[in-house]
């Protein structure tokens, strides 16, 4: 794992769940696109204004689909390192570092949320 703090090591231990309000599929190439639906006044009101979409479809990269589809709410963050590892190999590095910003933006955005 590298040189891992003590504190990064109890991010790493925590178990992500896929926010369900999010749909999400997944193409013939293994390649997610999660849906999100802008909900809420102001996206209301620039719907009815700019005709913006009601729903953003975002569409994951290779690395970002592999991690999407390995999070079934019982593995943590260093189960799924392992099996990002095992993927990708040197091409995925510095993983933890990678895997825990990516994880910080899947939160951010209320895709993920963590259990201990």
């Amino acid at each position: 794992m590298g040189r891992i703090k003590m504190k990064d090591k109890n991010y790493l231990e925590q178990i992500p769940v896929r926010n369900p309000g999010f749909p999400w599929k997944e193409n013939e190439q293994g390649i997610v696109t999660v849906d999100m639906v802008h909900r809420g006044f102001f996206p209301m009101l620039a719907q009815k204004l700019w005709v913006t979409p009601k729903v953003s479809h975002i569409k994951l990269d290779c690395f970002g689909s592999f991690v999407w589809k390995q999070i079934d709410g019982n593995r943590n963050l260093i189960e799924i390192g392992v099996m990002v590892k095992e993927e990708f190999g040197e091409k995925c590095e510095p993983l933890y570092e990678r895997l825990a910003k990516y994880f910080e933006m899947l939160k951010n955005n209320k895709f993920v949320e963590f259990k201990r």
